[in-house]
């Protein structure tokens, strides 16, 4: 980034009006003051051509750049207090004054500067509408979840969390056996009206054949966590993200809410990305195989081109205690889809339960009746 966009993004990240910090709109290309409601708007974004980056030249830039102090400190430029932030956090709010601190990653270069970001198009306000509608929805919820939980205490802070992406090209060369199908007929005795009937019937078998050959697949935007801070099974469910939506990042849009730089290497999100990849791999290869039943006895994938992108998603993040035990959940800060922990009640399964054993004993009885 040159020194004068980052002026330019330093100052707008000020009021015009009365020069308080300004926070990030939702949905919007706006800064909004929370002092006195004015709004600078965000230019010069433009829709860009989202692009990937070639892999191991990536890798390598990331090993050639200094080591991470593990802490380091941010001075608010509102109230002039210095705060220490741990290390994989790039933005938060300042202890004292709450304003929006962002860390210039231009100029930490123990950081890796992500390439895109997906903007919050969910405010904070539908995001909770939408964690009630969530909890309304949920089978076998205690009768009192909602109740415990609209009278807790249960912010939800706007957090931007670090993901890569990975479009690859793969080539396979498999060996496996294909099975085709033929039919006999044999003859067998059944007893009708207390006399034994001959009778034919077709009998499916298989032959089996040994192939070989080699399949090409195309993977785009495979996406894969590079946070450590939020359940894999929890951001896993958070749903789809429109990539179509990227801008590059920008500084402006973090302001106002927290943000984490990567915990899992691309090397590690790598070989999560190849494991994801062998259904579609393996479907491709009994397409090939064709016949009427497919097996692989063998197969070996070689990565041809590996692109990746470092961006990094808009989520709604909370939790809330029931019974003196946390459930922390997760809300998609673009589609608003909820995705988290949650309570059982025992005694609902329980009724459940017996109503199925219910069920299934009056079955027995009636059919036992009606053979009887």
């Amino acid at each position: 980034m040159a020194e004068d966009e980052k002026t330019v993004i330093t100052n707008s990240l000020n009021c015009n009006n009365c020069g308080s910090v300004l926070h990030y709109e939702p949905g919007t290309q706006s800064l909004k003051c929370d002092h006195c409601g004015s709004v600078n708007e965000i230019t010069d974004t433009g829709n860009p051509d989202i692009e990937s980056f070639e892999y191991n030249s990536f890798v390598d830039g990331i090993a050639t750049a200094p080591a991470n102090p593990g802490m380091q400190t941010v001075k608010c430029n509102n109230c002039g207090s210095t705060t220490v932030l741990p290390e994989n956090v790039t933005a938060g709010k300042c202890p004292f004054c709450s304003s929006p601190l962002v860390i210039e990653l231009t100029d930490a270069q123990n950081y890796v500067r992500p390439h895109y970001i997906l903007p919050f198009a969910v405010s904070q306000e539908v995001a909770k509408q939408d964690f009630i509608v969530w909890l309304k929805g949920l089978s076998f919820a205690p009768a009192d979840l909602i109740q415990k939980v609209n009278s807790a205490s249960t912010p939800i802070d706007g957090v931007y969390l670090p993901y890569w992406s990975f479009d690859i090209d793969t080539t396979t060369s498999y060996d496996g056996m294909r099975g085709e199908y033929y039919y006999l007929t044999e003859t067998y005795t059944e007893v009708v009206d207390g006399e034994e009937v001959m009778r034919e019937r077709e009998v499916r078998e298989t032959n089996w054949f040994p192939v070989f050959g080699n399949v090409a697949n195309s993977f785009r935007n495979i996406i894969i966590s590079a946070t450590k801070s939020l359940a894999q099974d929890t951001t896993n469910k958070l749903g789809s993200w429109d990539f179509s939506k990227l801008v590059n990042y920008d500084e402006r849009y973090v302001s106002g809410f927290r943000s984490e730089t990567y915990q899992a290497t691309p090397q590690e999100a790598l070989e999560v990305a190849k494991k994801s990849m062998t259904p579609m791999i393996n479907q491709t290869i009994y397409q090939d195989i064709g016949g009427d039943e497919q097996q692989i006895t063998g197969s070996t994938t070689q990565l041809d081109d590996i692109g990746i992108k470092y961006v990094l998603l808009p989520i709604w993040i909370s939790s809330y205690v029931y019974k003196n035990k946390t459930y922390q959940f997760a809300i998609n800060g673009y589609t608003g889809q909820v995705s988290g922990k949650r309570p059982f009640s025992p005694g609902k399964i329980i009724a459940l339960v017996l109503v199925i054993l219910i069920v299934i004993a009056l079955i027995l009885f009636l059919v036992s009746k009606n053979r009887g």
